[in-house]
């Protein structure tokens, strides 16, 4: 949101304390955090009300009108989440005396409860046959979110030129969330996807469209969701998904949590244990070795 976005009727230090705050972040949170103060911001201005003299009674009519637009919990926690963090600022800026969100009482999301699609591994395999058949630029794109992690902004970033070779092993270097740089070594399989799709190529971006272009986020949901009706997944599926997926056949897989938590370079592992969609798998349940333990010292 930039300045010439902003409501003519909001006051000048609101709009400054919008963009300063705004301008804090890179792509893609600023943009996620750009519509939540849009929706905030659209609401404030339907009932005469400056954000920087919001009150708490306020604020809490604002989440029942987000309730009553029947906005999913996690959506209006997430929103109501930025506006929250924006007063936070805007208290250390000293534009307003008090955070007027610090007392209001906040949705409560059960993470286990939320529909967070992941793909069943005969589910990807198939996805990973679709994406061959498709197109090497494709099959670099499924082979890099699901079998990496990658975050579908790194990959859409990546360039050619972001590829080097140290220690016996292919690295792909990326720029993470938060800017954070990270190397992340090329098992044979993306390895060879990723080499299919660079060609001869010697620079430019490593996924790169039919026009020459670099495949942007949209185009890659796009992709993502057309080859996975053509692989007959009957639920959707995002390329966060994908990700997801990565992160619970790891953990199914035997991966441990510190070792899955550095992979999706998490800074906290409960962040990583939200990415877990097998919790429930029985073959899992820790009964199953607490009985092997205790069976191994049994005399009968």
């Amino acid at each position: 949101m930039t300045m010439t976005e902003l409501s003519l009727t909001t006051s000048d230090a609101t709009r400054w304390a919008v963009a300063g705050f705004l301008a804090r972040y890179r792509e893609p949170t600023r943009s996620a955090y750009t519509l939540d103060l849009r929706s905030f911001l659209a609401w404030c201005t339907s009932n005469d009300r400056d954000m920087l003299h919001v009150t708490r009674a306020e604020l809490e009519l604002y989440l029942r009108h987000m309730e009553a637009r029947g906005y999913a919990v996690a959506t209006i926690a997430r929103r109501f989440g930025t506006v929250a963090t924006f007063y936070k600022y805007a208290v250390i800026d000293g534009l307003i005396p008090a955070n007027p969100a610090d007392a209001v009482t906040r949705p409560r999301i059960s993470w286990e409860g939320q529909r967070r699609t992941v793909l069943h591994p005969l589910e990807f395999a198939a996805l990973l046959t679709a994406a061959r058949a498709s197109g090497p630029v494709e099959h670099a794109l499924i082979a890099l979110l699901g079998m990496l992690g990658l975050r579908v902004s790194e990959a859409c970033n990546a360039d050619v030129s972001d590829l080097r070779y140290e220690s016996g092993y292919e690295l792909l270097h990326v720029i993470g969330k938060g800017a954070k740089p990270a190397d992340i070594p090329l098992p044979i399989p993306v390895l060879r996807a990723v080499r299919e799709a660079i060609g001869d190529r010697t620079s430019g971006p490593l996924l790169q469209t039919r026009t020459g272009r670099r495949l942007d986020r949209p185009a890659a949901a796009r992709v993502v969701t057309r080859l996975a009706r053509q692989a007959g997944v009957t639920h959707p599926i995002s390329p966060h998904g994908l990700r997801r997926t990565f992160c619970t056949s790891g953990l199914i897989a035997g991966v441990t949590i510190r070792d899955m938590q550095h992979a999706m370079r998490h800074s906290d592992p409960r962040t990583t244990l939200r990415y877990d969609m097998a919790k429930t798998n029985l073959d899992r349940h820790a009964a199953h070795a607490v009985a092997d333990y205790f069976a191994g010292m049994s005399t009968g």
